[in-house]
């Protein structure tokens, strides 16, 4: 493939972050630059600690059989998911400017995210090739 996918991940809910996980993982092996910006409320579930699966309400009675059928099919956790992409050179940054509205500092993000960087940053890295608003 060899070329670029950048992934604006605003929702901090499972069904959305396994999405990106699955794509930026997926673009990776493939080949692609890979850069996911992670804002509002997909900041929450890249903070350190537990890493909980977070339903919209309307799918939360859901959840059991979602996580019954991930292992069925041997689906890993998006957090592995981005791990992995990771490893293959993908990148994910933390939207300086929503974590300075929500009061997250760089030492309480996970460690898989690379950097904070701003909204300018971030459109330099993803210009020239495909973005999705996630």
């Amino acid at each position: 493939m060899g070329s670029k996918l950048s992934i604006i991940l605003f929702s901090g809910t499972t069904d959305k972050i396994i999405s990106a996980g699955v794509l930026s993982q997926a673009a990776a092996a493939m080949g692609s630059e890979v850069n996911i910006f992670v804002t509002f409320w997909g900041l929450l579930s890249f903070t350190k600690g537990e890493k909980k699966m977070v339903l919209p309400k309307e799918f939360e009675n859901m959840g059991p059989a979602l996580a019954q059928g991930m292992a069925k099919e041997h689906v890993k956790s998006w957090y592995e998911m981005i791990k992995e992409a990771k490893e293959m050179g993908a990148k994910v940054y933390a939207c300086s400017m929503a974590c300075g509205v929500m009061n997250i500092k760089k030492e309480d993000l996970d460690p898989i995210v690379d950097d904070m960087v701003g909204a300018a940053t971030f459109l330099q890295q993803a210009e020239g090739g495909q973005t999705l608003f996630i």
